[in-house]
């Protein structure tokens, strides 16, 4: 039987069955069958097609699905994406997201768009366990923290925050105020934009909130209100529709002239290449940020296909390059793939929660049982994206650099780089921006602030004080025959004012219908809290309470509270006033080492010196003589001694600087007024219970009582004649007062008072800003520069005048005391005492001999008396020559009255005068050394020191 052969076209028949049930069994096991069989990962897109971000995007992620599976073609799954439209609200994002979940049981979303869709979004991927991937929602108020499902595949807005507080420290701005769109998108970013903020001092004076739909009545009201402020510097944080809405009125407003800076965030940044020339003509000279990419060939080769691509789908658009969240978009669905991959083909189901619910009811939706696999893929997934490193930090997109653009004519010009904690520009390696264009073009970068505002003048609050007119005066102007403020205060205000370039101000007193002043100086200054005064100009001292309200500007006046007193010329002119310059200590001591130094030089100088020789009675004058005539350098006495010459060379100087000192002090007291103040300090006052007066309407009655004056002991004066008047009646025994006013009223009653203190430290006047106001760092800087001209001292001659009248400190001559001589002293009495000693030392040394030969038995008495009669010899002044020979003869005397040749009293009588020569020495030496020798012989014993003396005195008879 022969053998049927086989079909070929029934062979075909069954590997197209085979195929399609192996396929229907993979769709069956999860997702459907792709292409080259390939399995289908089903992603939903939910984004706004009717805007230019989301066909952007849309763009990119089809071409991201092209270029991925075109790379790897090997791979076994293929994302499918499912497009829905949110229309631009959260209800339209949430309505997709349910049908996607429901009826196409997608395993990822894709966006929403905007950061107010995702809120709720997030919360339909939780409960369906599928990861919702957002490239466009910033809001830092949406986290994996919330909603684990959800993932950021941009930048968080808190970073961008950082940068921004970079920029305004960079030009050293103190006051921003954000405007913002008010949904999740406009406030997630606020807290950390103020905290930024603050950590780098800067103020945040208001926010500016405008709703996601405002009208152009709603936008020009905003921006009236925006214009009347002193801050210049805003930071805009909304969409692009709405961000170009804004920009258009504000330009019409004239916001975007010369001293205004918008600075924005980078999801407003881009509207420029967005919207071209409508965008650019209205944002002229704008700062804004926005995340560096950088331009690598992979990225201009995309560049150049999306551009072919993007402009067959929309040929009116005027976009050249897909912006950086396109890029973003492209690299989500390039990590979404790989992380799809990473799970494989197995168990792809979505399991169904309830099939008797609508399609698109909340409650039918499902959970995917890939989801948590896929989530985890997703986060650990890193690759070289087109927009940079792909790399997710707890389910959010790694920060990296920032860009710094200026809107400029037609584009968007780089000035510069953000890093964290760095600042730098594109052109230079400085730490610094390059040149930046600010709106209308000016030179110099805007100050950040303007006061006043819309044309307004100034209000000047001035006081108005008859006391004291040199500080402030009401004047009327001749020609206008208006009243005027004139003053020492307010010359100071126009002379700073001068140097800077604010709009007019005007002037106005702080008065009542009588002309008189309108409260105390507390109560003006609150008018500056209260907004009706934009500064207060006069004598208004910055004290602690007052600065609680308003801001003071350095102060330009001498600080202090002093006390005024009346005083008395105590100076001594009477026939005693020579007295008066020495202390009685030093008068005692002067005398005490005028003797001592004369009773030195006498003792070095008797035995050699004719002049210090005589009956006792001359040499004591001649010590008193010689000692006091060196006062005034008349010592006729001529010293022969090198230790004489030492002590008295040492003595004259101290002699110098004494008679220098009497004579400066004596003529000092005899010339000059001697300033006794009835009063020396407040707690005499305090402990008498005298009454103390003080200026009206100042803060003095609470600083007295501060210092436990009681109040029925304080008056209340006007003026500096009200002061004199009630010093010189006695009504009160002092004034306090701060320096300023007492220097006014010494001018005047010079020589009358004194000024004692200062007894309380006050920062002098100052003028008054309401807090925080940025006129007051600028007033104090020409203040500085003001004090430091010669145009602040001829205003202070102005006040002051040309005449000095002296304090109590300033005249007030004590006599010299010991205490600031008595160095001096201790070096002439050192000295003194080391040549006596000196002296002394060499005398009893060349004696040694006649010294170790005493009897014991003598008494001291006696032993001294004949020292002294040896002390007594006369000595032969003459140098070299015969020195030797006269220490020579002196040794042979004293050896002969040792060994008894000689009694005392012929050894006393026996001077060197009696020689005329030297030849008569020897001879005289060798006929009493052979009487010696007779004597010895006939008295074998040598007499004792009582027989010498009792020899000498019969001799002497």
């Amino acid at each position: 039987m022969k053998r049927r052969g086989r079909n070929p076209q029934l062979n075909l028949f069954y590997f197209v069955f085979f195929f399609s049930f192996v396929s229907s069994a993979r769709t069956q096991g999860g997702g459907g069958g792709g292409a080259n069989g390939r399995i289908q990962f089903d992603a939903g897109v939910i984004l706004d097609l009717g805007s230019w971000i989301g066909n952007i995007s849309l763009s990119c992620m089809r071409m991201a699905v092209d270029d991925f599976y075109a790379v790897n073609s090997g791979y076994s799954t293929r994302i499918s994406l499912h497009i829905r439209d949110s229309g631009g609200d959260a209800f339209g994002a949430a309505s997709a997201a349910i049908d996607l979940l429901n009826n196409v049981q997608v395993k990822a979303i894709l966006g929403p768009q905007k950061s107010s869709q995702a809120s709720f979004v997030m919360e339909l991927g939780d409960r369906a366990h599928v990861p919702i991937i957002s490239f466009s929602a910033k809001s830092p108020s949406l986290s994996s923290t919330q909603s684990p499902y959800f993932m950021r595949t941009a930048y968080n807005d808190s970073t961008q925050a950082k940068v921004i507080a970079s920029i305004i420290q960079e030009f050293n701005w103190r006051e921003v105020v954000p405007v913002y769109v008010d949904d999740e998108y406009g406030n997630g970013i606020m807290p950390f934009l103020i905290n930024e903020f603050q950590l780098i001092d800067v103020r945040v004076p208001y926010r500016s909130s405008i709703p996601p739909s405002a009208t152009k009545s709603q936008i020009l009201k905003e921006l009236s209100r925006l214009k009347e402020m002193q801050t210049r510097v805003f930071v805009v944080h909304m969409t692009c529709d709405l961000g170009l809405k804004l920009f258009t009125i504000a330009k019409e407003e004239g916001m975007l002239k010369e001293g205004y800076v918008w600075i924005t965030t980078y999801g407003l940044t881009d509207i420029v290449n967005l919207m071209g020339s409508p965008a650019a003509n209205a944002m002229q000279g704008v700062l804004g940020v926005r995340p560096f990419v950088n331009m690598t060939s992979k990225l201009r080769d995309f560049n150049k296909r999306w551009r072919k691509i993007f402009h067959q789908e929309n040929p009116h658009a005027i976009i050249t390059e897909p912006i950086v969240f396109g890029l973003w978009a492209y690299d989500t669905v390039w990590s979404l793939a790989l992380a799809a991959e990473k799970v494989g083909m197995n168990n792809l189901t979505f399991q169904v929660a309830d099939i008797s619910k609508s399609s698109n009811d909340i409650a039918s939706i499902g959970s995917s049982s890939v989801g948590p696999k896929l989530l985890q893929s997703i986060q650990s997934t890193e690759f070289d994206g087109m927009a940079g490193k792909f790399h997710l930090i707890d389910g959010q997109l790694e920060s990296q650099l920032f860009e710094i653009v200026n809107v400029v004519k037609n584009g968007m010009v780089r000035v510069g780089f953000w890093a964290p904690h760095n600042i730098s520009g594109w052109k230079n390696s400085k730490d610094k921006l390059d040149a930046v264009i600010w709106p209308g073009e000016p030179e110099r970068v805007p100050k950040g602030w303007e006061w006043p505002t819309a044309g307004k003048n100034l209000t000047i609050g001035v006081p108005v004080k008859p006391g004291f007119p040199e500080f402030i005066r009401v004047d009327v102007d001749p020609h206008s025959k208006k009243q005027v403020p004139k003053g020492y205060c307010i010359d100071v205000f126009e002379a700073v004012m001068q140097n800077l370039s604010y709009a007019p101000y005007e002037y106005e007193f702080f008065e009542d219908k009588d002309g008189n002043m309108n409260g105390t100086y507390d109560e003006l200054v609150y008018q500056v809290y209260l907004q009706k005064y934009d500064a207060v100009v006069g004598d208004v001292t910055i004290i602690a309470n007052r600065s609680l309200y308003v801001d003071f500007t350095l102060p330009y006046t001498e600080s202090g509270v002093s006390m005024l007193v009346p005083i008395n010329d105590n100076s001594k002119k009477d026939a005693w006033a020579f007295l008066d310059p020495l202390t009685t200590d030093l008068w005692i001591a002067s005398g005490v080492f005028f003797i001592f130094t004369g009773f030195v030089v006498w003792v070095i100088e008797h035995r050699i010196n004719k002049d210090f020789r005589g009956e006792p009675t001359e040499q004591l004058g001649t010590v008193l003589y010689f000692s006091f005539s060196t006062l005034v350098f008349a010592h006729k006495e001529k010293v022969l001694s090198n230790l004489s010459r030492i002590v008295v060379i040492v003595w004259l100087f101290v002699v110098l600087v004494l008679q220098s000192s009497y004579t400066a002090s004596l003529s000092s007291m005899l010339t000059v007024q001697q300033l006794q103040p009835t009063v020396t300090n407040l707690n005499e006052l305090i402990k008498n219970g005298n009454h103390v007066g003080y200026l009206n309407d100042s803060f003095m009655p609470s600083l007295l009582k501060r210092l436990n004056f009681k109040e029925s002991k304080l008056i209340a004066y006007n003026s500096p004649d009200e002061y004199h008047d009630a010093l010189a009646n006695g009504t009160v025994a002092a004034i306090v007062d701060e320096i300023p006013y007492l220097k006014i009223f010494l001018n005047k009653y010079c020589g009358k008072y004194t000024m004692i203190g200062p007894t309380y430290k006050t920062d002098g006047f100052g003028f008054v800003f309401p807090k925080n106001s940025p006129l007051v760092s600028e007033v104090s800087s020409g203040i500085l520069r003001l004090l430091e001209s010669k145009k602040m001292g001829d205003i202070e001659n102005n006040l002051y005048g040309n005449r000095s009248c002296p304090t109590q400190e300033e005249t007030d001559t004590s006599s010299l005391s010991f205490r600031s001589f008595w160095g001096l002293f201790l070096i002439t009495g050192v000295a003194s005492m080391a040549c006596l000693v000196l002296y002394l030392t060499h005398f009893l040394y060349k004696h040694r001999e006649f010294l170790q030969s005493w009897v014991p038995e003598e008494s001291f008495w006696q032993k001294l008396a004949f020292l002294a009669k040896l002390y007594d010899q006369m000595v032969h002044p003459d140098a070299n020559k015969t020195g030797e020979a006269k220490e020579e003869q002196m040794d042979v005397m004293t050896n002969a009255a040792i060994s008894g040749s000689q009694t005392p009293s012929s050894i006393s009588n026996h001077t060197i005068e009696n020689f005329e020569s030297e030849e008569e020495i020897e001879a005289s030496s060798d006929e009493e050394t052979a009487s010696g020798r007779e004597i010895s012989r006939q008295n074998p014993d040598p007499p004792s020191f009582a027989d010498m003396l009792t020899a000498r005195d019969q001799s002497d008879r």
